[in-house]
């Protein structure tokens, strides 16, 4: 049950940093403080500091391997975004997109593995 909760508020710290950073995003450029092409970059970018923030969590609040803990983590919320992607958007499939899913998941097992290592600094 531990770890269920876990996964669900590394879930919800991913998606609030989602909308934290889509919303940041779409002010500025709302108001031309930034132009087409960085906030093109910044919606790539989004997800990879959310998914990161979300495996820094998991990581810290795991006792297991942190690499493992990101990995699930990344694999439940890549099943979710492809399923909301293809379903409900009606997308195509892409090579880009598997190439960006690999990058998105990289970030969030690096973010547990620097949060298990945080918290071993921690309780020495």
């Amino acid at each position: 049950m531990n770890y269920l909760k876990n996964i669900s508020i590394s879930i919800g710290f991913i998606i609030f940093s989602l909308i934290i950073l889509i919303l940041f995003t779409t002010i500025l450029n709302y108001f031309n403080i930034i132009g087409s092409s960085l906030c093109n970059t910044l919606k790539l970018l989004t997800p990879i500091i959310s998914l990161f923030i979300g495996g820094f969590y998991i990581g810290r609040n795991s006792n297991q391997k942190g690499w493992l803990e990101g990995l699930k983590l990344s694999i439940i919320f890549l099943i979710i975004l492809i399923l909301f992607q293809y379903l409900a958007f009606d997308n195509k499939f892409e090579v880009k997109n598997i190439l960006y899913y690999i990058i998105i998941s990289i970030s969030c097992v690096f973010g547990s593995i620097i949060g298990i290592n945080k918290k071993r600094e921690r309780n020495n």
